[in-house]
């Protein structure tokens, strides 16, 4: 069987770990390399196709896959026109920073007939796996409120050698680029939010960004579920936590550390959960950590699904619900009321 061939837009932190997980996965080839710094191109020492035009990149034919890893603004226009040049894509979260550009992609997708795979790694955390079991199963009973609490550190050596991050219209905010993966997983785990009501603060990066850096969030469940979400990167020096806790009939349970990768605390009736599997270490980029390192298994998961062997882990509808929520949060503070969601 033939390898499926990739293609990499943006080589920066996440375009690297893309690469390695490509070269790390059976039935994966990376073949291309795209950047628009002709030094990052240049030091690339991977035999490869590298060009500083992402178009040149898309009229490579044998590429069947291309990887968007780009900053977030770019995310939208690049992934529409791989998929319109007949490459499947693999879109790095955020997707996009409107869910108006979310449905543009999605149907776009749709009548090229190429498939729109979002990256949300932290679903193959071993705790969230876990957790997400429980609520499938019913064991937890009726929810009755969560919190998620995103506390870590974004200091100024994060934003000073970076022409894009802090910058509304490559960055787009905070919850798109240091929170969306929490987000999707009240999403994934919980369902729908119908509204939000929101405070968003500026306290610690005046000079570094252009929005929040600290965030209070109140919101309301399909399944009636009430909850809050919490975030701020001016946790002193170092991250501090990230945690999911959720209150339900038959029991209470917190996947915590400070990436999702702990199960922090459970009590839940008539249940003992085992020891987890080992999960993979959190994203080092030296002088700050990121999400979970769990890209291999997004790689597997579109080698297999191209080949027939599985269903898309995230899918491109599932990658719009989360910037529908951001969208609706942002909103709600600008305008200091209670937004609702349709």
């Amino acid at each position: 069987m033939k390898n499926i061939k990739f293609g990499i837009i943006g080589y920066g932190s996440i375009g690297k770990r893309h690469h390695q997980r490509i070269d790390e996965t059976e039935g994966a080839e990376l073949v291309a390399i795209c950047d628009n710094k002709t030094e990052v191109i240049n030091s690339v020492e991977k035999q490869v196709f590298k060009t500083t035009n992402y178009q040149e990149l898309l009229d490579r034919e044998e590429i069947d896959v291309i990887c968007v890893t780009s900053p977030n603004g770019l995310h939208y226009q690049m992934t529409v026109d791989a998929l319109k040049k007949g490459k499947n894509v693999v879109c790095e979260k955020p997707m996009a920073l409107s869910v108006l550009n979310c449905n543009e992609m999605i149907m776009t997708s749709q009548r090229t007939n190429k498939r729109l795979f979002v990256v949300k790694q932290n679903r193959f955390n071993p705790p969230i796996k876990k957790l997400k079991e429980l609520l499938d199963n019913g064991v937890l009973g009726k929810t009755f409120m969560v919190v998620v609490n995103c506390f870590w550190n974004r200091n100024e050596n994060y934003y000073k050698n970076s022409d894009w991050k802090g910058t509304l219209d490559l960055d787009g905010g905070t919850l798109f680029t240091q929170f969306s993966h929490f987000i999707d997983l009240l999403y994934y785990l919980c369902g729908d939010v119908i509204s939000v009501q929101a405070l968003g603060r500026n306290y610690d990066h005046t000079t570094t960004i252009d929005f929040e850096d600290t965030g209070v969030v109140s919101f309301e469940l399909a399944n009636e579920a009430i909850g809050t979400f919490n975030y701020t990167t001016c946790s002193h020096q170092k991250n501090m936590e990230g945690s999911i806790t959720i209150f339900a009939k038959n029991g209470t349970i917190k996947v915590g550390g400070q990436y999702l990768n702990t199960l922090d605390y459970y009590n839940i009736k008539d249940t003992v959960i085992e020891e987890l599997e080992q999960g993979n270490p959190s994203n080092d980029y030296g002088f700050y950590q990121g999400s979970m390192s769990n890209h291999d298994k997004v790689i597997q998961n579109v080698v297999k699904t191209l080949r027939g062997e599985e269903i898309i882990a995230t899918s491109a509808f599932e990658g719009m619900k989360t910037v529908q929520m951001i969208e609706a949060i942002y909103e709600s503070m600008r305008i200091n009321k209670k937004v609702y969601i349709r």
